[in-house]
């Protein structure tokens, strides 16, 4: 729930401050403060059109955690009237490297689960410094394990260090 909060604040933030212009990037490098948080490279193929691929871990106390590496095809589009900020729609994969400390299945039992992305968000470029913003969320299919798994709960606020 803080990192909603969090996104909402930026987004309202950016969309109320008459000052900030746009100023395109191509590769940006920097941090997902999600579940879990992550590593995050975006590069764009094209002016509108970008490939993220993250990779992250996750350790939960006396309960479970994974690590995974994902993948997501973005598309951007401005938003008329807020320069340098664009929404994107897109999806992607994961696969995930699970293992339960002390939860059902057994103790130390350890398995690889892929899943399906989706990935709705909002994308800033600062106008003059090199830092990019982002907040999405990404619904998530697990296909494995025992059957597939639905996860609504998922996305990140992305702080990235911008080169042209």
């Amino acid at each position: 729930m803080y990192y909603l909060r969090s996104a909402i604040f930026v987004v309202l933030l950016l969309l109320v401050s008459p000052a900030l212009h746009s100023q395109n990037y191509r590769t940006a490098l920097g941090v997902r403060f999600g579940a879990p948080h992550s590593i995050s490279l975006k590069h764009f193929v094209n002016k509108s059109d970008a490939i993220e691929v993250f990779a992250g871990y996750r350790y939960w106390s006396k309960r479970d955690s994974w690590f995974n590496v994902a993948g997501l095809y973005e598309h951007h589009l401005p938003i008329e009237g807020a320069p340098g900020l664009r929404w994107y729609v897109g999806g992607g994969a994961s696969l995930l490297f699970w293992d339960y400390v002390d939860n059902p299945p057994p103790a130390g039992y350890a398995y690889t689960t892929v899943a399906l992305l989706g990935a709705l968000g909002l994308d800033f470029k600062f106008p003059k410094v090199p830092i990019n913003l982002s907040a999405d969320w990404v619904p998530i299919v697990f296909l494995g394990y025992v059957r597939p798994r639905f996860g609504g709960g998922y996305g990140a606020l992305s702080v990235r260090y911008t080169f042209n």
